[in-house]
């Protein structure tokens, strides 16, 4: 039979220790159509994978490394990005996952993309009570930014209230929302879950659970991931940048 399936994007990634074949997500098509255009476009020839930690991951893209990359120096802004794919539990940080790195949650709340840096997870093997604190915490996220989002909805009703000095209703209200986020959050619970096969993964063969639904996952690596841990175990400085550089530069084999 014929299925009318798009095929998901072979990306080559070529490196001076081997070649990473990685295979892109369709159902996060903007990080897919933008690795793709950089691809094509030669951006990532002569860069490097500047920052490599061992049972963590590997991680390159970064424009500023192709013609000084000894002075990499830390960015104190945030650069171009692109709109976060987050699709856990979809997709999750298992051992070979390609994702997008990003900065940080205070000067980037929604979570967005690096424009160009990724990163491949090899990570470590996770157990069962790691797991499930990581879902109880998760679902308390979960339970807060759906408080958050009512109270964000109902801002006007609590500075009438404060106006009005109604202590007794506001704490009334901030009851009712409370339950109310529990009551949704519970609907949503699966939101937060690992099923068993991605425990299974976790256990096997490892991963980075702790960056799930944190970081965008557009991608896995489906050949090479013994050039991946080649990479990863490679001599480094103190700021986890490779003493010699790993270069790259990408194919797109097919879209």
């Amino acid at each position: 039979m014929c299925s009318n399936k798009p095929k998901d994007p072979i990306v080559l990634i070529k490196t001076n220790y081997g070649n990473i074949k990685v295979r892109l997500y369709n159902k996060t098509p903007i990080h897919r159509d933008n690795f793709l255009k950089k691809a094509e476009e030669g951006f990532y020839k002569d860069l490097i994978f500047h920052r490599v930690i061992k049972d963590f991951m590997i991680q390159g893209g970064d424009l500023r490394t192709k013609n000084d990359a000894d002075s990499l120096s830390e960015e104190k802004t945030i650069g171009d990005t692109i709109s976060a794919e987050i699709k856990f539990p979809l997709y999750y940080h298992k051992r070979g996952a390609l994702a997008a790195a990003r900065w940080g949650d205070s000067e980037n709340p929604t979570k967005a993309s690096s424009i160009s840096q990724f990163y491949i997870v090899t990570g470590e093997l996770i157990f069962d009570e790691e797991l499930n604190n990581l879902e109880k915490k998760r679902f308390e996220r979960l339970k807060q930014q759906i408080y958050n989002d009512i109270q964000s909805d109902n801002k006007e009703v609590i500075k009438t209230l404060y106006k009005e000095g109604n202590k007794e209703k506001i704490t009334e209200l901030r009851n009712e929302w409370q339950a109310q986020a529990i009551k949704e959050a519970e609907s949503r619970k699966a939101e937060t879950r690992y099923s068993e096969s991605q425990r299974e993964f976790y256990k096997t063969k490892g991963g980075t659970p702790f960056l799930d639904g944190e970081y965008t996952v557009f991608g896995e690596v489906i050949e090479g991931m013994d050039v991946v841990d080649k990479i990863q175990n490679v001599e480094t400085n103190g700021r986890d940048k490779p003493i010699q550089k790993v270069v790259m530069d990408m194919v797109v084999l097919e879209k």
